[in-house]
């Protein structure tokens, strides 16, 4: 069985709200008739030409260009205390423009060297977008040649003992892919958002009680010097709903739970929708009148797939990414797991994937699917930790030691250079057990050690801090809802020495900023974990009852 779980994301909305109406094929395929009738694809090969013979005196010709362009169309709504206070669409295009100078081995992306990032044109004009690549470039060209040149200085001073190229070949790929449309009719899930968040007055001591959507869609276009030429489009569609309250002590508790399709006919039914934002205003008023949890515990604990696909998310994901090092150092990658490659990192049981090559897993959508990165290499699906052992680390076209090619994962944001990024990252145990012999397992190893209760979690806030915590008794299973707790060694040397088995079933969790990938595991037991009490401020309870409502709002 998968459970799919959104993860609500703050999204940084541009304050300028600009068009970008360029009036693009819907074609699929790769054939060159699709790309000639893109005038977006057009104007940018039809300037790469003009680009490549650059020459300034002094200074060699580029050995590589790139342009991208991210168009990204969204709307986006809020709600709270049942009325609207936000419904706003837009559009921008930002336009990246990179130069590189020198040789594969050693170039100028360094620094200013980096690329040159604008706000696309807004008309649509052929003529205009070719205007504004021809200037970025040479813009990007003269900044290029100034890099190499500082890059050059700053490594005299270093003595690295194995370097690696500065960037790496890829083939020329072709992928022309339909582009994405949004689809929108703001009316119906105005009137959803107000609904849900006017369930607040069936708790006035609920302080904030929002409902939320963004629904967006981002066409994306590459063109490089080497013969690449990609377009592909793809959208999301997102309902949330977040409550915060304060326990009687002031300790403030926070809930939230969302929904991600990739169309909005398959977004949940209101009902579904306000059953569930009911249930979460419940679990507020649960949350407000549990126990604060003991000073502090030492033992076993679960994780459901949900808390443990955000252990997943913050432990693994930001460390088998392949990033290279500040100028100069030694290091593999600069992650916790730089010099673990070919190591034990996981118990032997469990293996871990990135697979940017699926869009679901039983049905079930993930987003972090992709056919060509955004450096122009095809997506690849990676074996990165097998029986335990790191025996990969997700790659861009910047190499890394003892990994010199791409595997397809060089991702970027909008407004960002590429860098390697996660896809749709799969943990698999070769011994899984249901649920209910995850939590039998978990009684056990209470009474092996004389412990009232373990610990089992539920989901988990930012910084992996329990949301929905339960102690679990041992006598008799019994589960009840506690608060204020925190990990005192959740890291990753529990992940390698405290997991001693894993769930059957799978959760997905999503993130959409500012990268989309999806991470999805089963529910993970730790033998010993650290549970205590969190040494946190408590705010004061407002001075006064909140206003009366009335449920018929």
């Amino acid at each position: 069985m998968i459970r799919v779980i959104a993860r609500r994301v703050l999204v940084l909305s541009f304050v300028t709200l600009v068009c970008c109406g360029f009036a693009s094929a819907g074609s699929s395929g790769s054939d060159s008739k699709a790309t000639s009738d893109d005038p977006v694809l057009r104007a940018m090969q039809e300037e790469m030409q003009r680009s490549k013979p650059l020459k300034l005196e002094g200074v060699a010709s580029p050995y590589y260009i790139d342009y991208r362009l991210v168009d990204t169309d969204q709307y986006t709504a809020e709600a709270a205390f049942g009325s609207v206070r936000l419904a706003v669409r837009q559009r921008v295009c930002m336009l990246r423009i990179v130069v590189r100078i020198g040789n594969y081995k050693q170039d100028s992306y360094f620094g200013a060297g980096e690329g040159n990032l604008e706000i696309g044109p807004l008309d649509g004009d052929v003529v205009t977008l070719r205007h504004q690549l021809w200037l970025g470039t040479d813009k990007a060209y003269k900044a290029a040649a100034e890099a190499l040149t500082a890059k050059q200085a700053q490594l005299k001073k270093y003595n690295v003992d194995q370097p690696v190229d500065d960037f790496t070949p890829a083939p020329p790929v072709q992928s022309i892919e339909p582009l994405a449309r949004l689809e929108v009719a703001p009316e119906p899930w105005l009137k959803l958002l107000e609904d849900a968040s006017g369930l607040y007055v069936k708790d006035p001591q609920v302080e904030s009680f929002n409902a939320g959507l963004r629904f967006a869609v981002t066409n994306r276009y590459f063109v490089s010097s080497e013969g690449a030429i990609v377009r592909s489009g793809n959208s999301s569609y997102q309902l949330h709903v977040t409550g915060h309250t304060q326990a009687a002590d002031g300790m403030g508790l926070d809930r939230s739970r969302g929904y991600e399709f990739r169309a909005v006919k398959e977004l949940p039914s209101s009902e579904n929708f306000l059953a569930q934002a009911s249930q979460l205003l419940l679990t507020l008023k649960q949350l407000r009148e549990a126990p604060v949890t003991d000073e502090e515990y030492r033992g076993p604990v679960l994780f459901s797939g949900d808390a443990a696909a955000s252990v997943i998310a913050s432990l693994v994901g930001p460390n088998i990414l392949g990033k290279r090092p500040q100028l100069g150092q030694n290091g593999r990658t600069i992650g916790a797991w730089a010099t673990n490659y070919k190591s034990r990192v996981l118990p032997d049981f469990l293996s871990v994937e990135d697979d940017p090559t699926i869009s679901t897993i039983d049905g079930n959508p993930l987003f972090g699917d992709y056919k060509v990165d955004d450096e122009g290499v095809p997506a690849s699906r990676v074996a990165v930790i097998e029986k335990g052992q790191l025996l990969n680390y997700l790659l861009g076209r910047e190499p890394i030691r003892d990994l010199p090619v791409s595997n397809g994962h060089g991702r970027a944001a909008a407004n960002a250079p590429p860098s390697p990024a996660l896809g749709n990252l799969i943990v698999q145990s070769s011994d899984p057990l249901p649920d209910d012999q995850l939590k039998k397992k978990l009684i056990e190893l209470c009474k092996q050690r004389d412990l009232p209760y373990g610990y089992l979690v539920e989901t988990l806030a930012p910084h992996l801090t329990p949301r929905l915590l339960y102690r679990s008794s041992a006598k008799d299973g019994h589960e009840e809802l506690v608060r204020g707790a925190v990990f005192g060694d959740l890291d990753i040397r529990a992940l390698r020495n405290s997991i001693v088995a894993a769930g059957k079933d799978t959760t997905i969790e999503t993130h959409l900023e500012p990268i989309p990938h999806s991470i999805a595991s089963p529910a993970l037991l730790f033998d010993e974990l650290q549970v205590k009490r969190a040494n946190t401020s408590k705010q004061k309870l407002p001075e006064s009852p909140p206003p009366a409502v009335t449920a018929s709002k």
